[in-house]
């Protein structure tokens, strides 16, 4: 039985015991969303916004302390300051003299051979080790993995400065562990040996101690991407009679060309701007032989003053990592096409 009443039906006494039972037959409300209230009464923030408030603070902080300070640094790379102009607080404009200046003069262009073939020689070096080791892990059992997980721990977390300090120690010239080695094989004229005396000599530790603080990270990506690979990949390989190298460039290299890609990538970035591992090992000497980009840009600024050339400087170096990565970005976008 229906009772109608202004048009709207009511529902007949059959149907309250299906309603006592919890079933709700009155449709979901419906409208736009951002037209529906809360509870309590306040209406609820539009679902568009929302992304765009929750990223709103890291991009602020990005703002303020990257974009400024690079508008900054721009700006005063066309600039002429020196120690003059900065005590009398004048910075007057002299075009791209400091550019002119920079690309004219063969120290410039010494310091940057130097830099991209450290770059090249770390990058390759931390890269292989890293991915030897990363086999390694993936190889072992549970104990010896966890202490050597350990190990690499504890050598990426080391600071900066405490690892160069245990370095100059290491190759110190009288009580140096690396010249009583040296001379314990039988090796002569190591009697309290300058390792820093020449520019090459002092890039070649610092190449080491850059491979030691950044195998870690290579190792453990590498061994955390092999326990994606599956099992049966590996056993099909040994079915078809594939040996350990072939094993690894047909079947784990290509499941892994994303994370040597992404990783190569990073290390390059860190490597080329490496600056405290550089100048805390001998101050960018002796004579300023082991200078990099960054600490060329820093011994200019900072020691001799020319802070309109350490900017052009800086804003050099940033151009040359932003080409070399644009062959990065392609290589991703290509793999990313081939997915």
């Amino acid at each position: 039985m229906t009772v109608h009443s202004q048009g709207a039906g009511v529902a007949a006494p059959e149907d309250a015991p299906r309603k006592s039972a919890g079933r709700q037959d009155d449709p979901p409300p419906s409208g736009p969303r951002e037209n529906l209230q809360s509870p309590r009464g306040r209406r609820s923030l539009p679902s568009g916004l929302t992304p765009y408030l929750l990223v709103a603070p890291a991009v602020l902080s990005l703002l303020v302390l990257l974009l400024y300070p690079l508008v900054r640094n721009v700006i005063l790379s066309f600039q002429d300051v020196n120690r003059k102009e900065l005590i009398q607080r004048k910075t007057p404009f002299n075009g791209v003299k400091n550019y002119t200046e920079l690309l004219g003069d063969p120290d410039f262009w010494t310091v940057v051979v130097r830099t991209f073939a450290f770059t090249l020689a770390n990058v390759a070096l931390i890269m292989l080790i890293g991915s030897l080791i990363g086999l390694l892990l993936n190889r072992l059992g549970k104990k010896m993995r966890l202490v050597l997980s350990l190990a690499l721990v504890m050598a990426w977390a080391m600071p900066i400065v405490a690892s160069v300090t245990v370095f100059r120690w290491l190759f110190d010239e009288q009580f140096g562990v690396a010249n009583w080695i040296m001379r314990v094989c039988g090796f002569a004229g190591y009697d309290q040996h300058n390792w820093l005396e020449t520019g090459f000599s002092t890039l070649v530790i610092v190449t080491v101690l850059v491979v030691w603080g950044s195998v870690p990270f290579v190792a453990l990506n590498m061994y955390a991407g092999l326990t994606t690979v599956g099992a049966e990949l590996y056993e099909a390989a040994r079915m078809d009679g594939a040996n350990g190298w072939q094993t690894f460039w047909n079947v784990v290299f290509p499941s892994l060309k994303p994370f040597f890609l992404i990783t190569t990538f990073l290390e390059v970035i860190w490597v080329f701007k490496a600056f405290v591992q550089v100048y805390a090992m001998n101050q960018g000497g002796p004579d300023r032989a082991s200078e990099t980009l960054p600490v060329y840009a820093y011994v200019e600024g900072s020691a001799q003053g020319h802070y309109g050339l350490a900017a052009a400087i800086s804003v050099l170096t940033i151009l040359m990592l932003v080409v070399v990565m644009s062959f990065y970005f392609r290589l991703i976008l290509k793999q990313e096409e081939e997915q």
